[in-house]
C-alpha cells in the first residue's frame, strides 16, 4: 500500500511562492503527480514528473509558474509555485501509480491510482 503524504500548503499573498512536497511515493510506479481541486470546481491536473526519464509534463495553469522536481536526498517530489493568483487557491493533491489511457484521456494521457489526503493552498489578493 502507498501512502503519500503532502505538505508545504499555507497562505500567501497574489505574488507570493510556495513549494509543496509529496513524500511515500518511492515505491508506487513511474509517475508522480500534483492535481489540484477548488471548491466547485472539478480536479485539475497540475504537474507531473515521470520518475523513469526524469521528465516533466504541465497543465495549462502550470506553464511558466511551477515547476515540479524530484528531490533524490529527500525522497519528495516538490512543486515549486511562484508568482501565485487567487485562481490557484485550491487542495492539492499528489497522486501516483499511474496507467497510461491514452492522449487526450487523463492527465497527460494517465490516470493515477493512490492519492495523499491534500494540502490547502490559500492565495489572497
Amino acid at each position: 500500500q502507498v501512502h503519500l503524504v503532502e505538505s508545504g500548503g499555507g497562505s500567501v499573498q497574489a505574488g507570493g511562492s510556495l513549494r509543496l512536497s509529496c513524500g511515500g511515493w518511492m515505491h508506487s510506479g513511474a509517475c508522480v503527480a500534483w492535481f489540484r481541486q477548488a471548491p466547485g470546481k472539478e480536479r485539475e491536473g497540475v504537474a507531473a514528473f515521470y520518475t523513469g526519464a526524469d521528465s516533466t509534463y504541465y497543465g495549462d495553469s502550470a506553464k511558466g509558474r511551477f515547476s515540479i522536481s524530484r528531490d533524490n536526498v529527500k525522497n519528495t517530489v516538490n512543486l515549486q509555485m511562484n508568482n501565485l493568483k487567487p485562481e490557484d487557491t485550491a487542495t492539492y493533491y499528489c497522486a501516483a501509480d499511474c496507467t497510461w489511457l491514452g492522449w487526450g484521456r487523463g492527465f497527460g494521457g494517465y490516470e493515477y491510482k493512490y492519492w495523499g489526503q491534500g494540502t490547502q493552498v490559500t492565495v489572497s489578493s
